[in-house]
Formats: structure tokens, C-alpha cells, sequence
């Protein structure tokens, strides 16, 4: 069974931190590119992160270049996502996601809220 939990969410002040993490079950992890999606109330679903299968390669929407980290642990089925200098407009729901090509395979999170306010 396919799983990816993720956990970190909470409330923060503007300027303030949170780490978020998502743990892969079910699915060779080592194999799947990871991303972090987000969706804002009334807003589509937006990419935020992602990083290649090795962890060698990140990339990021531009509003988040230089807040945000994306990582990876193969070793522990998990990836991270490292937000800095939070500001209101990053309130939403944060998705982990796992994509493969070949063969196809396309898994998602529950989410985890995330609510940036002072």
C-alpha cells in the first residue's frame, strides 16, 4: 500500500521558520522524483519544490528561491522541505508528491496545513 505522510504544519508568524517532512511507503522511494506542492484557498494547486530521484538535482518556483530547501534521506524514505522567511501569501496546504516516468507512477499526500500569520 502506497503511502506518503506528511507532518510539520502548524501556525508561525511572518519572518518566522518550518520543517516539513514527508515519509514514503509502499514504492521503491530511491526510484521517484520528489516534489512539494501547495494550494492556497481559492487558489490552484502550485509546484513549490522538486528534486531528482539521487537528490542531485532541486529546483524551485521563483517566490521561493532562496526561503525554501527542498531534501531528500533514501535511506529513510523521506523528503524535506525547509521554509524560511515565511510570509502570509505561503499560507496553504503543502502536498508531498512522487512521480516516476518508467514505468509511470504518480502518488500523493494528504497535506498538511501550513498558516503563516501574526
Amino acid at each position: 500500500q502506497v503511502q506518503l505522510v506528511e507532518s510539520g504544519g502548524g501556525l508561525v508568524q511572518p519572518g518566522g521558520s518550518l520543517s516539513l517532512s514527508c515519509v514514503a511507503s509502499g514504492f521503491t522511494f530511491s526510484s521517484y522524483a520528489m516534489s512539494w506542492y501547495r494550494q492556497a484557498p481559492g487558489k490552484e494547486r502550485e509546484l513549490v519544490a522538486g528534486i531528482t530521484s539521487t537528490g542531485g538535482v532541486t529546483n524551485y518556483a521563483d517566490s521561493m528561491k532562496g526561503r525554501f530547501t527542498i531534501s531528500r534521506d533514501n535511506a529513510k524514505n523521506t523528503v524535506y522541505l525547509q521554509m524560511d522567511s515565511l510570509k502570509p501569501e505561503d499560507t496553504g496546504v503543502y502536498y508531498c508528491n512522487a512521480r516516476r516516468a518508467t514505468p509511470l507512477g504518480n502518488y500523493w499526500g494528504q497535506g498538511t496545513q501550513v498558516t503563516v500569520s501574526s
